[in-house]
């Protein structure tokens, strides 16, 4: 017994000597060897090709992961459609036939294109396109109005709130009953802007800032320009992903509501217009004096995140170039 006792008690410390020796040796110091900064892709942007054939549209889009500015000397490193939030405005007519290729840069990560403009089974014609492929897909554009497209791949928030989105305007085959009155056009997009690439707060938090047409400076740096006694059209869309837009513009009302673009759905002398994520509308007013007119959203936290643009009012609708207005 007792020699089987000695030679448990030395087989004991050869097993704990084994270990103590075969154990890796410790983690340096990170001082000593700092970790390598992760290379983020930053793909200059490639311009859309976009020609007609008769009542066939042929568009031509990237997917691409491109800095873009979002506050002044801030970058994004986001997720687009040919290099810029939002990507480019789409205008076709109604009973045009879409004719639509997706070219994929991404070298990561599959992406795909959803029009709200369209009828199509998505399983089919809304499919990822893998990285350094291309996929073409035909579409008919039969319901005229504004709408937003953007990235459908799964999860769609990420692909969304990373910045791949814009708007397609399908102009209605008889047009608007004001058309003829319309002096200039602009369009508007609305969106928002969280913690770079972060799941979580795309999920569950406030965003950080919410802009027109992807920033919030630029619109207000260089206002929309008007003369006095123009009838202005806006084309506004919310792209979202996650808040509302209440739309309004300070100093006038509303002449004319046309909801997501359509001369079926129209409203008279609106103060603001409600604009859902992913929801948007025509919207027509007349400017009858000289001054700068905000144009925000009064979810009024939101304007003060960004969301706010100046349109500039003049007798000869060139710009004073005097500091704008803020609101």
């Amino acid at each position: 017994m007792k020699i089987a006792k000695s030679a448990f008690f030395i087989l004991s410390c050869l097993l704990v000597i084994s270990v103590v020796w075969l154990a890796p040796p410790p983690a340096q110091d990170s001082e000593s060897e700092p970790e390598q900064e992760v290379q983020k892709i930053n793909q200059n942007p490639v311009e859309p090709v976009i020609h007609r054939d008769g009542d066939t549209v042929h568009i031509e889009m990237t997917a691409q992961v491109t800095d873009v500015e979002i506050s002044e000397g801030v970058f994004y490193n986001a997720w687009t459609f040919n290099g810029t939030v939002p990507g480019p405005v789409l205008r076709v007519k109604e009973g045009d036939t879409l004719s639509f290729t997706l070219k994929n840069m991404d070298p990561d990560m599959p992406h795909s294109m959803d029009f709200h403009a369209v009828h199509a089974a998505p399983s089919k014609k809304f499919v990822d396109v893998m990285p350094d492929e291309q996929g073409t897909f035909t579409y008919p554009a039969d319901t005229p109005g504004i709408f937003m497209y953007h990235c459908g791949t799964s999860p769609v928030l990420l692909h969304v709130a990373n910045g791949m989105y814009g708007t397609i305007i399908v102009e209605p085959k008889n047009g608007y009953p004001t058309d003829a009155e319309i002096d200039r056009e602009f369009t508007i997009v609305q969106s928002e802007w969280y913690r770079e690439h972060d799941e979580e707060a795309f999920m569950n938090e406030e965003p950080e800032y919410v802009v027109f047409n992807g920033d919030d400076f630029t619109l207000k740096n260089h206002p929309l320009l008007a003369k006095t006694g123009d009838k202005i059209r806006l084309y506004v869309s919310n792209v979202g992903p996650n808040e509302v837009s209440s739309f309004h513009v300070v100093g006038t009302t509303m002449d004319r509501v046309y909801i997501d673009g359509n001369p079926k759905n129209i409203m008279y002398g609106l103060q603001t217009v409600m604009l859902p994520a992913g929801g948007s509308a025509v919207v027509e007013f007349t400017v009858t004096e000289e001054g700068d007119y905000p144009v925000l959203t009064h979810q009024l936290k939101h304007a003060s995140k960004g969301a706010t643009a100046i349109l500039r009012v003049t007798k000869d609708g060139k710009d004073t170039h005097e500091p704008t207005m803020t609101h």
